[in-house]
């Protein structure tokens, strides 16, 4: 059946016949992998892609686990992938994928060994995320007969843990970033003394070979090892938390301007990870007392990390990095392929555009694409540019080289990649993701490889996918001669989908009830959310899960250029229809970040602490548009020009009333949307000046309309409802008044605004009756009445000071100072997502989740009934989509009742947690306050344009 939404089912640039079995090469045919039969024990995108290239490749009766916690949570969010996988004997449900502690993560283990061994699996596939990098599971499986498709457990134990994966660098030559990563050595040393290990291991009935360590780190190494074999702590959080508190001390001395990062050791994605503040950002009247203040923090931050990856229990390896965290870095990481004897790479990704920790768009970095943006700014004299554009080649190779020396370092058998900071010339390896990535689609979309038989060169095979690569090495390994990688486009990029708000922080529960088809060019991997209804080609509803993290979809597209491939992403995102109930998406900050780099560079640099500034510098266009009245305006603009032509009053009238809401109707869509405004300031910024003398205009203001039109997907289209797009009598006064000016235009032969504005203020030109340019000239003051308003954007341009963050002739982005003040941006964000309507007496959940009122299990509440608190101290924690977040107080006052009871308790945003007495009354500003508030800052912009 061809469905409307057949080119998602069928995109060519992911879909293909993978059947290596049909091939009329023996040799080719000998790597077919029909004979596996995987289970699926991850969600997200990277389930419905692997099921959809099993399927390809011809692997049939693969399973997936199916976690209970979905629909427990939520009701009816089931996964989208059983659209497609209708038979019940390959969905096995569990509690959950992971279990809560070591016990249940064990138990889980066995319960998938169990499932496996049952029906029949001889492989596991485990994605990202969850287990995939745990190095005992993989290890379980092995010993079970289960096939790991991905890097096995020598190689989970050797880079997968970033204290040895570290280790490991340094012993291969490979730069790391300088900090300290044995703190459970440093913690065992300081409670048993380096004499006093064998005496540990002996009171603890631990054996240990201590005869062949060569030094005392290798024997607290193997005491740590021995002590996580028997399930027992010699040490706790405490004493790591206290060895760490002391390094610390020193470094923070060493660099008292540099803050520096806690990272526990498994984890991934920005989670188990924490950022120590810089001694100087203390007060204190010496550096001794900035450094005691900033390091009492180090406890608290190494349990905090350790929590969120519960790996706090008895038992756990509890090692936590301390590692200079450089604020101007470029995250940047390279994908590496391995069977275990060859290594290589294929290429780079940049993924510095990221908040939290949680990357947001990434893009592919390729010599291919490098060599040619070279030439192209040597061709137009940039001469900053060049030079940045020619280190970031130098860079790239070096990373490629040292990604695949520490593959082949840590016997990589399968994919995985090679993570690194990028400071100026410098890069620093950060850590060995042993799994394929989320971005992974970025390199694959570049690059494809080829298999070619040692004995016959004309005898090969092509791989596009992955996926497909890691079932290859997973069932033939070492057999897989080292193959060719092949460009397949210039450029990729991916922007990640969330479930996020306007301040991006995690919104969960949504109900998405309709998704527009996704067009040519667009990959969207969305878990299988955009599959139809069979029977009726009906788009099926979808309740975003809020048991897990905040991703929906990946939305990839390709380009012979960067600039090429920005532009397609930025169609993708303007023609993507996405609505539903108590839904929100980061679509409209992709849409105005986007926007924002092909109008300010589109290769520019940006640091990993670029997004936090610019998304205050979007507040702040909110909040200047919230003070702006367009009513209020256009009804003073109006007037004037009655007041102007009171002999022709009724007439001015007449022609002004008639286009108001052709003006006012998509400026309200920018005010409402502070990111869509963003992007259109980004690519316009040239069409007009703000002069003493009032509005210059650079471009048309009426071709600039029909742009902003088309800009905000409001183009005129027949049966689509009236509220989305441009209103019929609207769109034919546009209509005629682009044409008038096209034509205008030609008669001219000149497009520049300001010469056709020149040559309308003169005599009629040759060729033009005066009695036709009379009626040209009327017609251009009719057609231009109004447009006045317009420039009530760059209005707020100037104001917010908006251009000041800018790309540099080098590429870097020079942000403000202003733009980095914690104060403003908490605020900022506060302007983006208004916090719910509160009684002066209650304070109100800010956001949906899981409510904790304590920082773990064990320890005391954050508060109690009668405590009496300040401003900025921590309340509770939520968890939301995976994100632990400290919610704090947002003014003074006593609880006079918790109305919470309980750990883990769901909630929704705008439901009463305390009940308090604040130490100030809240004033309340009335209506007619705030109106007149709003006619005092319009009144502003009227004067500019008098």
């Amino acid at each position: 059946m061809q469905t409307s939404n057949n080119y998602y089912l069928n995109n060519p640039l992911i879909h293909k016949d993978r059947q290596l079995a049909k091939s009329n090469s023996e040799w080719v045919r000998s790597f077919s992998c029909k004979d596996l039969k995987p289970l699926i024990i991850c969600r997200g995108p990277i389930r419905k892609e692997a099921m959809d290239v099993f399927d390809e490749m011809g692997i049939n009766g693969y399973g997936i686990l199916l976690s209970e916690k979905d629909s427990i949570t939520y009701t009816n969010a089931l996964a989208p992938e059983l659209r497609t996988l209708t038979d019940p004997d390959r969905v096995h449900r569990v509690p959950d994928y992971t279990g809560a502690t070591k016990e249940e993560r064990n138990k889980r283990i066995q319960q998938i060994i169990r499932i496996a061994h049952d029906n029949g699996y001889n492989a596991i596939f485990a994605g990202y995320g969850f287990m995939s990098e745990d190095a005992d599971m993989v290890e379980a499986m092995e010993k079970a007969g289960l096939n790991f498709i991905g890097p096995c457990s020598f190689t989970q134990k050797s880079a997968g843990m970033k204290d040895q994966a570290k280790r490991t660098a340094l012993e291969t030559g490979v730069s790391v970033t300088p900090g300290v990563n044995n703190a459970t050595s440093l913690a065992l040393f300081a409670k048993y003394g380096k004499d006093g290990l064998e005496a540990c291991a002996k009171d603890n009935n631990l054996n240990v070979d201590f005869a062949n360590c060569k030094d005392d780190e290798e024997k607290a190494l193997a005491l740590l090892a021995a002590s996580y074999e028997a399930g027992i702590d010699i040490i706790d959080a405490a004493d790591i938390g206290a060895a760490l508190q002391v390094e610390a001390k020193r470094m923070l001395a060493e660099k008292p301007n540099n803050r520096f990062r806690l990272k526990a050791i498994a984890g991934g994605g920005g989670k188990g990870q924490r950022i120590l503040q810089s001694a100087n950002s203390y007060e204190g009247a010496s550096l001794e007392e900035k450094v005691e203040k900033a390091a009492e923090n180090v406890p608290s931050l190494v349990l905090e990390c350790l929590i969120e990856l519960k790996t706090n229990g008895v038992g756990d390896n509890k090692n936590v990095l301390i590692e200079m965290n450089i604020d101007t870095t470029r995250h940047q990481e390279i994908q590496v392929v391995g069977n275990g004897e060859w290594c290589m790479t294929m290429g780079g990704r940049d993924c510095s555009l990221q908040m939290h920790e949680q990357k947001l768009l990434e893009v592919s970095v390729t010599e291919e694409e490098l060599v040619a943006a070279i030439a192209v700014a040597e061709a137009e004299g940039k001469e900053g540019e060049l030079a940045q554009l020619k280190k970031d080649l130098v860079i790239l190779q070096k990373m490629e080289e040292e990604g695949a020396i520490f593959g082949q370092a840590v016997k990589l058998d399968s994919v995985g990649t090679f993570e690194c900071i990028v400071d100026g010339e410098a890069h620093y390896f950060m850590e060995m993701n042993t799994r394929i990535q989320v971005e992974h689609r970025v390199t694959e979309l570049c690059y494809k490889l080829k298999f070619t038989n040692p004995d016959d060169p004309s005898d090969f095979f092509i791989v596009e996918s992955l996926v497909e690569v890691m079932a290859l090495l997973a069932r033939h390994g070492k057999r897989l001669p080292k193959p060719e990688r092949i460009v397949r486009e210039k450029t990729s990029v991916e922007a990640r989908m969330n479930a996020t708000n306007q301040a991006l922080q995690p919104h969960a529960g949504g109900i998405i009830e309709n998704w527009s088809n996704a067009i040519p060019g667009e990959i969207r991997d969305d878990q299988g959310i955009s599959t139809h209804n069979p029977d009726t080609d009906v788009f099926m509803k979808y309740h975003l899960a809020g048991a897990y993290d905040s991703n929906i979809a990946l939305l990839l597209t390709t380009g012979e250029t960067r600039m090429d491939s920005y532009q397609r992403l930025a169609e993708i995102l303007r023609r993507t229809e996405l609505r539903g109930k108590d839904l929100a998406t980061n679509l409209e900050f992709h849409y105005g970040l986007v926007h924002w780099f092909i109008g300010n560079g589109i290769n520019a640099r940006p640091s990993t602490r670029f997004i936090v500034p610019y998304l205050t510098l979007v507040g702040l266009l909110k909040e200047q548009a919230n003070q702006l009245d367009l009513d209020y305006a256009y009804g003073e603009i109006r007037q004037r020009y009655l007041d102007e032509n009171s002999d022709q009053a009724a007439e001015w009238a007449a022609v002004l009333d008639a286009k108001k809401l052709l003006f006012t109707r998509p400026l309200e869509r920018l005010f409402a949307e502070p990111h869509y405004m963003s992007g259109w300031l980004s690519i316009n910024k040239k069409a007009l000046q703000m002069t003493d003398n009032g509005v210059q205009w650079l471009e048309n203001p009426i071709l600039l309309l029909d742009r902003l039109y088309h800009y905000l997907n409001m183009d005129y289209e027949t049966g689509k409802p009236a509220r989305y797009m441009i209103w019929d009598h609207d769109a034919e006064i546009l209509s005629d008044a682009v044409s008038f000016y096209k034509a205008l235009e030609e008669k001219l032969a000149t497009q520049d605004f300001t010469a056709i504005e020149q040559a309308i203020a003169g005599d009629a030109p040759q060729g033009i009756s005066s009695e036709e340019w009379a009626s040209v000239r009327s017609a251009h003051a009719g057609y231009m009445a109004g447009t006045e308003l317009l420039a009530i954007l760059a209005h707020i341009a100037s104001t917010t000071g908006f251009f000041d963050l800018a790309v540099q002739p080098d590429l870097s982005i020079d942000i403000p100072e202003r733009l980095t003040d914690d104060a403003l941006q908490k605020r900022m964000a506060k302007v983006l997502v208004p916090p719910p309507v509160a009684k002066s007496d209650e304070i109100l959940a800010a956001s949906g989740g899981m409510f904790y009122p304590r920082e773990a299990p064990g320890m005391d509440v954050f508060v109690n009934e009668g405590d009496h608190f300040e401003a900025g101290d921590t309340l509770y924690i939520v968890e939301v989509m995976k994100m632990f977040n400290k919610v704090v107080a947002p003014f003074s006052g006593t609880i006079e009742k918790v109305l919470i009871d309980g750990d883990g308790v769901i909630i929704k945003k705008g439901q009463p947690l305390f009940k308090v007495n604040p130490d100030e009354k809240i004033e309340v500003v009335t209506p007619e306050q705030i109106a007149a508030e709003r006619r005092a800052a319009t009144d502003g912009f009227l004067k500019h344009i008098a």
